[in-house]
């Protein structure tokens, strides 16, 4: 299958560096589906729908695997069909969870065993390339300063949380209360300074939000990247990695990010 085939195929990464940036990118291409995609993730995980074989005229349903690829995406597919396996395969059956438990609780078990997955594939391509102790000892740091996909999925990420601010005309204006209640209507995006303007005040804003992670790809804060607010669940979220532009966030009177408009539409 083709999902299969870009989950598995191409064993490029040799180094601790290559096995690590495949890793990031599987693991991007999961939490994208379990937070901003949460929407088409939970149809394509519809256990009432058929996926398997004919057999004595009935329809057998398949167990569902969700792959994070080596490009950032993701999908839900049928498990690989060779045995053993190219790579670790994924938990199986994850649409068959779906309507048996609260959403909620359903993405934080897919969350689980998606960090599992990934840290067998990582560890697989280290045993298959001869990673020695020093070399498996800094490819588990470099994979354990990332938060989890639980961690991102759950909200549990330890974190400093960013203070909202608004943009107007290249500078930032900060409420002069600490307060995030919903009264306030402290704003919700905010942009660094240009570096020319007030670099001092660049270093102050990455020491002040330095731990604050994007709710959807679980990156640290950077200033010089666009960031949104959502007005609901307070998450923070890189403006492309929920497909808003500083532009269009200008607009934007209160934002909803992807997670917290599903909720809303589905009963």
């Amino acid at each position: 299958m083709e999902g299969q085939g870009a989950a598995t195929a191409q064993l490029s990464p040799r180094t601790v560096e290559e096995v690590f940036r495949d890793f990031k990118c599987r693991r991007s291409g999961i939490v994208k589906a379990l937070t901003t995609d949460v929407a088409d993730f939970y149809e394509q995980c519809d256990p009432g729908e058929s996926h398997g074989t004919v057999v004595l005229g009935y329809r057998e349903k398949e167990n569902l695997c969700l792959y994070g690829l080596p490009n950032e995406d993701w999908e839900v597919n049928l498990p690989a069909e060779e045995v053993p396996p190219e790579l670790p395969e994924p938990a199986l059956g994850i649409n068959f969870a779906r309507d048996g438990m609260k959403e909620k609780d359903w993405l934080s078990l897919v969350a689980v065993h998606s960090d599992a997955w990934l840290l067998a594939v990582a560890f697989y391509f280290g045993a298959r390339f001869g990673f020695d102790r020093a070399d498996r000892k800094r490819l588990f740091t470099m994979i354990n300063d990332l938060p989890s996909v639980f961690e991102i999925v759950t909200g549990s990420v330890k974190k400093q949380p960013m203070e909202k601010s608004v943009v107007s005309n290249n500078s930032i204006h900060k409420p002069k209360s600490s307060s995030r209640g919903r009264g306030s209507e402290p704003g919700k995006y905010s942009k660094m300074l240009p570096k020319d303007e007030d670099e001092g005040l660049d270093e102050e804003e990455d020491e002040e939000h330095g731990e604050t992670m994007c709710g959807a790809c679980g990156d640290s804060y950077a200033a010089d990247e666009f960031w949104i607010c959502c007005d609901i669940c307070e998450k923070w979220f890189h403006g492309k990695c929920v497909k808003i532009t500083p532009a269009r966030a200008e607009h934007i009177k209160h934002y909803k990010c992807p997670a917290c408009s599903n909720k809303r539409m589905r009963p």
